[in-house]
């Protein structure tokens, strides 16, 4: 290794050692930097598009397994909480044995467990290898950023990171489209085998491919009691996020879990000041730029995620599209993305993070603006138009919040930073699929009576008003089952209206969510090894 650089921070003298990768020019396929990224971007998009395939098959498994509602939903927040919690200690793995390895083993278990989900004949083992999904999706993911971040020359990470978070974003549009056509033309196994030949590619493509990457610095010890805090705290606030909507955000248990959370990160904090190889050491955080980085992470999560999920309802119970429909519908998202990711890596490095990633928000915000003005009517042509902004906005936020953390990080902490990276965008998204349904909850509630008693239908009783804003929450109508025509068009009428009035005023709080993050953006800045790429050997 070449000598230490250093990263300056807010304060005077508080500065985090960096130690280079050796990113030397390579003459055989091992370790190329192109490579590399190819390798890890097929094992990605494993774990990208099984964040949103899965949700078109979960009705088909409830159905076929004779699941009740709640475990189905398990499905999901299993898998979820799994990836959630153990990112950044997946990271640590990493960079303690090496992302190599550490992508590797990810990669098998993921196959391997999508593979037994297929085959399992109960809904306890889909869950329980959902679980183990997780468990290995985080394992590598964090390890792939620490690949890129080590093999590619500085001055073009960001590309590399812009190509890579094109894979995430088609992977993650593109889940419902596959989904669907899986679903609905060969069975809902057929999701989760899909990703047993993907795996087989992706490992033989690392064992071919990639070339382990370790900094001379990297912790020889484990942070044990930083571990468990850490993950307890994680759960803890992932879980309250996961059940409020259930429990309702004034009760007493969502707040408990939340105290837990704020509890459990203020005794990891302290006991990271005493330990001596901390897991997350935190003078990464006197980084002005990596933890505006990390708050804009969760603030784009927050409004895409969010906003997108009450789209697919949209989609699907007011237009009445099919789930390959709906998913088509999203392409221009998608197309923006995959086109938008690289182009943006290019302009970050020309003109460093600020202005795009405060350019792309403020396309994201104005977005989310538009989808609030969308009605039960609006056209395909003018709902492309605010999908396509949605991704040219996200493409370079998606890139350059990844560059400015990992970039800002210590090359002996790459594997946390991806960690961090991926658990802000993971939290984000549960925040913004929970506030946002509060909003929308709330709307629901409060227009609903009104819009049912103006349309002169019968009176409900109290526990059918609740049962019937359940079903206007996302999009369908409550109508029973032999109820006349002329009273069956009038219901869904009010629904639809009581629907559109909640993602309006959902996506005008995503809206306001993007413009503040417009401010933060202006807080990062490129990573200090990107700055000296100049001096780095070109691929």
């Amino acid at each position: 290794m070449t000598s230490q650089t250093t990263i300056d921070t807010t304060g005077p003298g508080d500065q985090i050692p960096v130690a280079p990768s050796d990113q030397r020019p390579t003459t055989g396929l091992r370790g190329h930097p192109w490579f590399t990224l190819i390798t890890v971007a097929v094992g990605v998009m494993m774990v990208a598009l099984d964040g949103t395939i899965v949700a078109i098959a979960n009705p088909a498994i409830q159905k076929d397994l004779g699941a009740s509602f709640a475990d189905v939903q398990w499905i999901t927040n299993g898998y979820f909480l799994a990836l959630a919690v153990t990112l950044i200690t997946a990271g640590k793995l990493g960079d303690r044995f090496g992302h190599r390895q550490t992508f590797l083993i990810g990669v098998v278990g993921f196959a391997l467990a999508s593979g037994v989900i297929g085959l399992s004949d109960s809904i306890a083992m889909v869950v329980t290898f959902r679980v183990l999904q997780g468990l290995f999706g985080a394992l590598l993911m964090p390890a792939a950023l620490g690949l890129l971040r080590a093999t590619f020359p500085a001055e073009k990470l960001n590309m590399a990171i812009g190509i890579w978070g094109m894979v995430i974003g088609a992977s993650t549009a593109g889940g419902p489209i596959l989904g669907g056509v899986l679903v609905e033309h060969v069975n809902w196994q057929s999701v989760f085998f899909i990703n047993v030949p993907v795996g087989v590619i992706a490992v033989i493509l690392g064992v071919w491919m990639l070339l382990d990457h370790r900094a001379d610095n990297a912790p020889r010890s484990f942070d044990i009691l930083g571990i468990a805090l850490l993950s307890g705290a994680m759960f803890c606030l992932v879980w309250a996020l996961i059940k409020a909507p259930e429990w309702g955000w004034g009760d007493g248990m969502t707040w408990t879990f939340v105290g837990a959370s704020v509890l459990g990160f203020g005794l990891f904090a302290f006991w990271e000041t005493k330990v001596k190889e901390p897991l997350i050491p935190l003078a990464l955080f006197r980084s002005v730029p990596l933890s505006a980085g990390v708050v804009l992470m969760v603030l784009m999560a927050i409004a895409f995620m969010g906003g997108l999920f009450f789209v697919t309802f949209y989609l699907q119970n007011v237009h009445g599209m099919s789930p390959i429909d709906a998913g088509l519908h999203l392409l221009p998202l998608t197309g923006m993305m995959i086109v938008g990711s690289p182009l943006a890596g290019a302009l970050i490095t020309k003109a460093g993070p600020r202005i795009p990633l405060a350019g792309g928000m403020a396309l994201t915000a104005i977005a989310m603006y538009g989808m609030s003005t969308l009605e039960t009517d609006t056209g395909s042509a003018v709902m492309s138009l605010w999908f396509a902004l949605l991704g040219l906005g996200l493409a370079p936020v998606m890139v350059g919040a990844t560059e400015v953390i990992v970039g800002n990080a210590p090359m002996e902490l790459s594997g946390v930073a991806g960690g961090l990276q991926q658990a802000a965008m993971q939290i984000g998204g549960s925040l913004g699929t929970a506030v946002l349904g509060a909003v929308m909850a709330s709307k629901v509630d409060s227009d609903l009576p009104g819009n049912w008693k103006d349309a002169g239908l019968p009176p409900l009783t109290g526990p059918q008003l609740d049962q019937a804003a359940e079903a206007v929450q996302v999009g369908a109508a409550p109508v029973a089952p032999g109820t006349p025509e002329a009273i069956a068009a009038k219901i869904t009428d009010v629904a639809h209206d009581t629907f559109i009035s909640g993602m309006a005023l959902a996506s005008l709080v995503a809206c306001g969510v993007a413009a503040v993050a417009v401010a933060v953006a202006f807080l990062t800045k490129r990573g200090e090894n990107a700055e000296a790429g100049a001096g780095v050997g070109h691929i």
